[in-house]
């Protein structure tokens, strides 16, 4: 009798120590949860500077709770397809107009939820030093994004190379809106914009227009290294925070916005691109 008691005592404590045990394992595995209490937010991005400024944003959003990946796309088509699957929560790659353009021709349901900085985009050549020199019939070189070609001819306009119709919106002017041409201009407009700074070094046309982006991943200076670049200034290409319709109203959207708006980002911003990228926050 006494040896089935002992041994009915001796079961009860090493179950309960064992009860014990999985209650503090119970209560670590939950505390590890709640002690990060971070919240996983899935970013898509350009490499440069879409993801360098994400990766300097990663400190402060996680003090606010936030768990940020980085996912990194190599062209402009993927990052919105991804947003759409829901493979991620938000993207930082695109310009306004280019947002516009790619809703109304996929049918996405996409919302700016603010605009970060800006890329003003340059004229190269590896043949001439100055748009003053580019010859009578030369040939000009840009991305086959019509949501670019716009930009891409407002900004020749007003370095003097051509002229618009008009009263034409600047950011939907195509080829055939130019009325004055006096160096006969010959424009080659089919080439992917990863494909531009290769282009330019391999010295194809007389100039190549290449998305500041594009060019910083490629190694070239896109305050120094062209030969003319597009002012800043009413600049409606404005880079920006892309999210589903209505995820614009999360918490953290909303502090991601925030903190790539927050003077600490902005100032990363321009000490690291020099005017290669400016800060557009608020914009």
């Amino acid at each position: 009798m006494k040896k089935w008691l002992g041994a009915l005592l001796a079961a009860i404590l090493v179950f309960a120590l064992a009860a014990c045990g999985g209650n503090n394992n119970d209560e670590n595995a939950a505390g590890e949860d709640k002690g990060g209490g971070l919240v996983k937010l899935k970013v898509g991005a350009s490499n440069v500077p879409h993801a360098e400024i994400l990766e300097q944003a990663k400190p402060m959003l996680k003090e606010k709770g936030i768990d940020l990946e980085i996912i990194t796309f190599q062209d402009y088509i993927l990052p919105n397809k991804a947003l759409a699957d829901k493979e991620i929560d938000a993207n930082y790659f695109q310009h306004i107009p280019y947002l516009e353009s790619q809703m109304k021709e996929h049918g996405y349901d996409f919302v700016n939820a603010g605009g970060i900085h800006i890329e003003p985009i340059g004229l190269y050549s590896k043949k001439y030093k100055s748009i003053e020199e580019l010859p009578d019939g030369a040939t000009i070189i840009m991305s086959n994004s019509v949501a670019d070609h716009g930009r891409i001819l407002s900004m020749l306009q007003e370095k003097g190379l051509i002229k618009l119709k008009e009263g034409v919106d600047k950011t939907k002017a195509t080829v055939n809106d130019i009325v004055e041409n006096p160096k006969h201009l010959t424009f080659k407009a089919d080439v992917d914009a990863g494909l531009l700074p290769q282009i330019y070094q391999n010295g194809e046309g007389d100039a190549v227009l290449i998305n500041a982006n594009y060019a910083l991943d490629a190694g070239l200076d896109p305050a120094k290294d062209p030969i003319a670049v597009e002012s800043p200034k009413d600049n409606p290409y404005v880079n920006i925070v892309a999210v589903r319709k209505g995820d614009e109203n999360r918490k953290e959207i909303k502090t991601l916005v925030e903190v790539l708006q927050s003077k600490e980002i902005q100032d990363f911003i321009k000490e690291k691109y020099k005017g290669a990228v400016i800060p557009a926050a608020g914009q």
